[in-house]
């Protein structure tokens, strides 16, 4: 008995790790949208996630969406928007360096 519960957890368990594995790194994004290198990643889920959300669908409105900014906005003009903010975005130039806005507006730039 105990040889079949040790079966069945040990399939539930290569699933698990199979399937949607969200955790991690980040360098296995878990959508087309969070392709971030590690370090850009670990800075967008630290500081933006909780106003652009987990797949930069964005949580607080249309506005808030980043899944094709690129194609609105150019790599400088987001820099700019992480550094000062507006509207109702609050500004990040105290609380990152600039080589980490740097790195999220590479890479937002690229959403097109």
């Amino acid at each position: 008995m105990f040889v079949k519960y040790l079966a069945i957890a040990a399939t539930v368990a290569v699933l698990l790790t199979a399937c949607g594995n969200n955790g991690g790194t980040g360098s296995s994004a878990s959508t087309s949208h969070m392709d971030a290198p590690d370090k850009t990643g670990a800075v967008y889920k630290a500081n933006c996630v909780s106003c652009h959300g987990s797949d930069l669908q964005g949580r607080m409105g249309s506005q808030t969406n980043l899944q094709k900014v690129g194609a609105r906005m150019t790599e400088p003009a987001i820099a700019e928007q992480i550094k000062k903010g507006g509207s109702s975005m609050p500004p990040f130039e105290e609380r990152l360096t600039d080589e980490q806005i740097a790195g999220l507006a590479a890479w937002l730039a690229g959403k097109k």
